[in-house]
């Protein structure tokens, strides 16, 4: 399994390398930037929700590559320090140093060293000196145990092969009591074998995905309490996408099912400390 985890975050870190050089524009005529041939004629807002109107928003930072907003929804408060995972360039980073303010901290986390190059430019040109990026694997991050509040993340935990163990490695970082909220693609229903399968699509969005209800319960086995679902919404994939998966028969019978993929942002939090004499923690 191990290698098969390999092999998968190879085809992330080359695709998003290719990304880290192109325009949010050329990115969203492509499927999750990815600009595969199987991909080409997908229009990425079927995924992305529009940042301008945020607070903090830095347009050089916005490659297009995400499926919500989760700072939206993240009850970021002045002075927290915040992990944001798969920072990409940077965009989800700048909104929450917004909400964060001078006296709070965030640290973006990137596995691809192109990324981490870029949104340590854009960071450079913003004059921000609290805020970071890191270049480091979810599965294991480079952050220590119970020193932040709050984690967002966009469109990227469906891409890691390993999400038990990313998801207690999210655990692990949080304070007692902090709390995550992260925007994902998850599925309803089977996908069709070639469209799950494809390495391709897995570094675009959706073959990565995990069905909505193994990922809350994912969540919950790694030790979160109070996980909702914040914010949803369908994606429809367009036929030309499809077609490359599918024949015409099978691409409206899966119109026709209750299969679906969707867009969520979730919320959970690490339970507060609880103290038993004896125990050491007080």
């Amino acid at each position: 399994m191990s290698t098969e985890n390999d092999a998968l975050k190879a085809v992330v870190r080359e695709k998003y390398a290719e990304i880290s050089n192109q325009s949010k524009n050329n990115n969203e005529s492509s499927c999750c930037g990815v600009g595969s041939s199987c991909c080409s004629t997908v229009d990425y807002a079927v995924f992305a929700d529009d940042y301008s109107t945020q607070k903090g928003y830095n347009p050089d930072a916005d490659l297009g590559l995400g499926c919500g907003i989760p700072t939206e929804f993240a009850q970021i408060k002045v002075g927290d320090t915040v992990v944001d995972l798969g920072s990409g360039a940077g965009n989800d980073c700048f909104v929450a140093r917004e909400l964060t303010g001078e006296k709070g901290r965030v640290i973006g986390v990137d596995m691809t060293e192109e990324m981490i190059n870029k949104a340590r430019q854009n960071v450079d040109k913003l004059g921000f000196n609290n805020v970071e990026f890191r270049l480091g694997d979810i599965e294991e991050m480079p952050v220590g145990a119970g020193v932040v509040d709050v984690i967002v993340s966009n469109c990227v935990l469906n891409l890691v092969p390993n999400k038990p163990k990313a998801f207690l490695e999210m655990n692990r970082v949080l304070k007692a009591g902090g709390h995550f909220s992260v925007s994902d693609v998850v599925i309803e229903g089977e996908l069709p074998d070639a469209l799950k399968n494809d390495a391709e699509m897995y570094a675009g969005c959706v073959s990565g995905a995990i069905q909505k209800s193994e990922y809350l319960s994912l969540l919950v086995k790694a030790g979160f309490e109070d996980v909702t679902v914040q914010k949803e919404k369908e994606v429809q994939l367009p036929d030309e996408l499809l077609s490359e998966y599918m024949s015409g028969d099978e691409i409206a019978k899966y119109r026709s099912s209750d299969r679906g993929i969707y867009s969520i942002t979730v919320y959970g939090k690490k339970p507060e400390a609880s103290c038993c004499e004896g125990s050491g923690c007080c």
